[in-house]
């Protein structure tokens, strides 16, 4: 299972494997103190597509989209992350103020679409 959370919540028992998805390191994070598994840089949007969406939710339709092309084109960065959620619980964290419209969100619905289709 795939869940999402803000990487300046506190964590918790059930968060499982924890997995940041962000390209650059959150600000006002230390690294010493953020208990995770991973810093998945390689599975972030790219610089470009990071910038033009600009964390705009009128864009959020065509940032997906985008997005789970460039996630298409890239299968090694998310293949072993899917497999680890298919048998248990998985967070990706992400330092977006936005709790709707965000890569992690774009992420976890990209990877559960997958899930369902059997890959």
């Amino acid at each position: 299972m795939l869940r999402i959370k803000r990487v300046y919540d506190p964590q918790e028992p059930d968060d499982g494997l924890r997995f940041l998805v962000d390209r650059l390191w959150p600000r006002g994070v230390k690294k010493e103190t953020l208990q995770m598994d991973g810093w998945l840089k390689d599975i972030a949007p790219s610089d470009e597509l990071r910038h033009w969406f600009g964390h705009d939710p009128a864009k959020w339709k065509d940032f997906c989209r985008r997005y789970h092309a460039e996630l298409e084109a890239n299968r090694e960065a998310w293949l072993q992350l899917l497999g680890l959620a298919a048998h248990q619980e998985v967070t990706l964290f992400y330092s977006a103020h936005d709790r709707e419209h965000n890569q992690a969100e774009a992420l976890r619905l990209f990877l559960e679409k997958r899930m369902t289709a059997g890959l």
